[in-house]
C-alpha cells in the first residue's frame, strides 16, 4: 500500500458480505478507494473531494448503473 494512506482508517459497508467488495477512507484531505480482497495491500484510488461528490451524485441517478438485458 502506498505510504501516502499509512494510518487511514478503512470502512467498508454493511452490505459488502464476505465476498469481498470495496472500501474507502477519508484521510489527508483525499478519499481513497480499495478493493477489499486484497487485504490492504492492493493499491488504493484516490479522489479529491469534488470528484468524490461528483462520483457518489451520479451514483446516486444511476448513471453508473449496468444495463439490464
Amino acid at each position: 500500500m502506498n505510504d501516502e494512506w499509512a494510518g487511514a482508517r478503512w470502512f467498508k459497508s454493511d452490505d459488502s458480505g464476505d465476498h469481498g467488495c470495496v472500501e474507502i477512507a477519508f484521510h489527508g484531505g483525499k478519499i481513497g478507494v480499495r478493493d477489499t480482497k486484497d487485504s490492504g495491500t492492493g493499491p488504493v484510488l484516490g479522489f479529491t473531494e469534488r470528484e468524490w461528490k461528483c462520483f457518489i451524485s451520479g451514483a446516486k441517478k444511476g448513471e453508473f448503473d449496468l444495463p439490464q438485458p
